[in-house]
């Protein structure tokens, strides 16, 4: 089943399909199509609760959002956001460790996690009948993991972080490219200068007491969200909610690290040499986050230089003089800040010096004279269906709800971010490429071990250190 669609997400897709053609012909009513239904509730420990009804299946999905991630981390002390994923599905005070899966997988359902740099999430995916049982098991870690974390168990999952960095990083072709350009981007020290994931040294120098700490002030229910959605009875579940979390004790205020935006003084050239068999060019560009005014316009200029076979980079350079098999360029907007990169994996014979001077002939030539409005159409048009389609599952819009609580305090600034992207223009993308990508920026290449010389311009380029391990450096 996991590799089919049902008919129901069938008649979804073609639903959104026919809500994206009308929306294309007639924009002014184009926001009537996106309409998720909500309350929310605020306990006096501070936990707020986004509620939304959709009875289109007997499911329902509680998701935790926690305002925590890596950036809340020290220098030294990393990784610790990422671990608590880990540590939190091992038990608590009253669930031991297994049930929460029983709970969950057992009946039919799924759990998971995942960590950012800004925020960490748990949510379960259940049939309508068990929202109790996971209601029951969020506040449960929530307010009592601490009674069964002991240093035996912080060194099991310590262990399954450092196979995963080993897993996804160290021995992951291409795996340490993200590593590099925080240590690069960023000066070290800012909350952004570390990988999610930590580092070794971190991860193995980290007490049991220093990861309690961190729970108490960053697992506590004035730094979580929670959204439910799906097929229950929200008088019920204010019940469960109040009955499950209202005892909870507040935790202290957290205080928001104060994170400036990366700032480049000269563009750099940085080689690394992986085990790889195909070397790639990456170029990144500082930017910025989500709640600046210039992140949609971003998101709309990678959409046009980058995807279909007509974008702007993807034509030049895949299809008419086929220097490269794949190019790819993407706004990375995180809360703070924001990084626009471009990948390019090249063709046989073709050099990464020449594939670069072939991008920077493309970017000179849109910055100078825009896009036209057929590309502009096209990009918003394929943003809009992504974001449309993510509003399928029962997940995806949870997580639309809590990005706009957690991020912008409030739930429903998915209508705000559509009609954003809708409204941007010519000029607007124009701007945004003349600003970004006509500033400093950082070309790494990643080439086969002991092949230094097929980098972008190999002589100017700088060998990266092994030895990153969050430290940043180079910007200011």
């Amino acid at each position: 089943m996991r590799n089919k669609r049902s008919v129901l997400s069938v008649l979804a897709l073609l639903f959104t399909v026919c809500v994206l053609q009308a929306s294309l012909g007639q924009k002014k009513n184009s926001t009537s199509a996106i309409k998720i239904p909500f309350e929310t509730l605020k306990l006096p420990n501070g936990l707020n609760v986004i509620m939304s009804v959709d009875k289109t299946t007997p499911t329902v999905t509680v998701n935790v959002w926690y305002h925590v991630g890596s950036k809340n981390e020290m220098l030294g002390r990393t990784g610790f956001a990422h671990l608590f994923e880990h540590v939190m599905f091992t038990g608590s005070g009253h669930v031991p460790y297994g049930l929460h899966d029983k709970l969950t997988e057992g009946v039919g359902g799924a759990n998971n996690g995942s960590t950012t740099n800004d925020r960490t999430n748990y949510f379960e995916n259940i049939p309508s009948n068990y929202l109790e049982s996971a209601l029951w098991l969020e506040s449960d870690r929530m307010g009592f993991l601490l009674d069964t974390l002991d240093t035996a168990k912080l060194n099991a999952q310590r262990d399954v972080v450092k196979n995963e960095r080993r897993q996804s990083y160290d021995n992951q072709p291409y795996g340490r490219v993200s590593e590099i350009f925080s240590a690069a981007m960023y000066p070290k020290g800012h909350p952004y200068s570390w990988p999610v994931i930590g580092s070794m040294t971190d991860l193995s120098a980290a007490s049991e007491e220093d990861v309690k700490a961190f729970f108490r002030l960053y697992y506590a229910p004035n730094n979580a969200t929670i959204a439910i959605v799906g097929d229950f009875d929200p008088a019920q579940a204010k019940a469960w909610i109040t009955k499950y979390f209202a005892d909870l004790p507040q935790g202290q205020a957290v205080q928001r690290p104060n994170v400036p935006l990366a700032k480049l003084d000269a563009s750099k050239r940085l080689v690394y040499e992986d085990r790889v068999q195909v070397p790639r060019l990456y170029i990144q560009w500082p930017s910025v986050g989500v709640k600046n005014e210039d992140d949609v316009a971003l998101s709309v200029l990678g959409s046009i230089l980058t995807g279909s076979r007509t974008a702007r980079l993807t034509k030049a350079l895949v299809y008419d003089s086929q220097m490269a098999s794949q190019i790819f360029t993407f706004q990375n907007s995180n809360e703070d800040v924001g990084q626009f990169q471009l990948i390019v994996i090249p063709r046989p014979d073709h050099t990464l010096t020449e594939i670069e001077a072939a991008v920077d002939q493309v970017i000179a030539k849109f910055i100078s004279e825009g896009p036209t409005n057929e590309e502009l159409q096209r990009a918003k048009a394929g943003l809009e269906l992504s974001f449309l389609r993510g509003l399928e599952s029962n997940l995806g819009k949870a997580n639309q709800l809590l990005d706009g609580a957690v991020f912008h305090g409030d739930p429903g600034y998915f209508i705000t971010d559509y009609q954003k992207t809708l409204a941007v223009t010519a000029a607007d993308v124009k701007q945004v490429a003349t600003k970004y990508l006509g500033g400093n920026r950082i070309v790494l290449s990643v080439v086969p071990k002991g092949k230094k010389d097929q980098a972008s311009k190999a002589t100017e380029s700088e060998a990266v250190s092994l030895l990153l391990n969050g430290a940043g450096g180079g910007a200011r």
